[in-house]
């Protein structure tokens, strides 16, 4: 995946946006699925939630880059 900066068109991290959420669910499925039968390979797991925690962290700076809040800096 590629870092995506503010002088990206809109458009495209709008696009980027819904890769990434859509990539989040599915490690929240197979985080679920995962946990509902124990691993053999407990590493895997928490590779999984920490790249679904990284997801996390670059879709909440594509949404402040496309919708930032006049407030925060108030």
């Amino acid at each position: 995946m590629e870092p995506t900066d503010a002088s990206d068109a809109p458009e495209l991290m709008q696009a980027r946006l819904v890769d990434l959420r859509t990539e989040h669910r599915d490690l929240d499925e197979a985080i679920t699925r995962l946990t509902l039968t124990p691993p053999e390979d407990q590493l895997m797991l928490r590779r999984l939630k920490k790249r679904k925690l990284l997801i996390k962290d670059r879709i909440s700076a594509l949404e402040r880059l496309l919708d930032p809040d006049p407030d925060e800096y108030a």
